[in-house]
């Protein structure tokens, strides 16, 4: 069957600077009602592009990702808000994330557990308004999920998967563990991320899909090593179109302690700066054990305040570490017991 292309089509950087300076607006229609006449007003309002209270934290306010354009609202509760702040020393990862989808439509984080790939990229989603399609690449997930599929007998029903959905509508397609992707997924996202930027639904009488102008890409994954199950290499012509790589660490490691995530701490927690940086200095050193390959699992920022935030409670922090970060790190009962020994290395020593 002949394969009809749909209108708008995908570009790269060029598309977004020519469009540089133009906002998308709202109309809202207001009656007035006077001496028995009415009025109808159409005010037409310029939309910011974003209505996160974090916006002007950060220098963001040039790249517009989707000027002149506002997404339907169905999507609205796709949109993130209400995310954390994201802490870092100075690499400026929000600020880097954005200009790489301005420019290039996708980009990609690497980096182990924790380090909060996906917390930034819903950030970045509030940030810059846009609804977020997250998919998480197991070894379970197949094509059929992500592209759709017919459900009961015959060709009637056709139900879109995440990314046709993305296609269409717009906004972060947010690939998550994306080395553990099977190679048949792999395959079908390859024409969508490069120039051609479509799909085609082979299973649906090889209709084209064009990418929704305002279609973005993150992809996120640990670096590839025998320690996380399920990883392998990515795939060359998958890999190569990614424009852009951002790289994460842990803001404190080992005897690296950062007083920027301390003060996270206190502020998501509202704990004691004594207590935080105490509760940091465990959160450091297994994520040193965890890099060394002697612990399954570093913890996260999030983590941490999990476990502060029963101490503010009234739990002493050893208890309280019981209940969180302890049993978050392993069901081994040696395990356990290496962290429990950590934590009161620090807290009774």
């Amino acid at each position: 069957m002949k394969q009809k292309r749909k209108a708008g089509g995908f570009g790269y950087a060029t598309d977004s600077i020519k469009e540089t300076g133009k906002h998308a607006t709202k109309t809202e229609f207001v009656s007035l009602r006077k001496n028995g006449f009415r009025i109808t007003l159409d005010i037409t309002k310029r939309r910011k592009m974003s209505r996160s209270p974090q916006f002007d934290k950060y220098d963001i306010a040039k790249y517009d990702l989707h000027p002149g354009y506002s997404f339907p609202d169905f999507l609205e509760d796709m949109i993130p808000s209400g995310t954390p702040e994201y802490v870092d020393s100075g690499q400026r990862y929000v600020e880097r994330m954005i200009r790489a989808l301005f420019f290039f439509k996708q980009c990609a984080l690497i980096g182990p557990s924790g380090t909060g790939k996906t917390h930034i990229t819903y950030l970045v989603a509030e940030l810059t308004g846009l609804p977020v399609w997250e998919v998480n690449c197991g070894l379970q997930t197949s094509s059929y999920d992500l592209i759709g599929r017919f459900i009961g007998l015959g060709k009637e029903n056709w139900i879109d998967g995440q990314v046709t959905s993305w296609l269409k509508y717009g906004g972060v397609l947010y690939l998550d563990e994306a080395n553990m992707m099977k190679q048949d997924v792999a395959t079908r996202l390859n024409p969508v991320l490069d120039t051609r930027g479509h799909l085609v639904l082979t299973e649906k009488d090889n209709e084209l899909i064009s990418r929704h102008r305002y279609a973005y890409v993150i992809i996120s994954m640990n670096p590839f090593s025998a320690e996380f199950a399920g990883t392998k290499p990515l795939n060359a012509a998958f890999r190569r179109r990614m424009s852009v790589w951002v790289n994460f660490d842990y803001e404190s490691i080992g005897e690296k302690i950062s007083e920027r995530e301390v003060e996270l701490l206190i502020k998501r927690s509202k704990i004691d700066h004594a207590t935080a940086y105490k509760i940091t200095q465990v959160g450091a050193e297994m994520r040193r054990q965890y890099q060394a390959g002697d612990l399954p699992y570093g913890p996260s920022v999030g983590d941490l305040s999990h476990w502060a935030v029963l101490v503010v409670d009234g739990a002493d922090p050893i208890s309280a570490a019981e209940e969180t970060i302890v049993a978050l790190t392993s069901d081994s009962v040696e395990v356990q017991a290496d962290v429990r020994r950590l934590i009161e290395s620090v807290f009774k020593g």
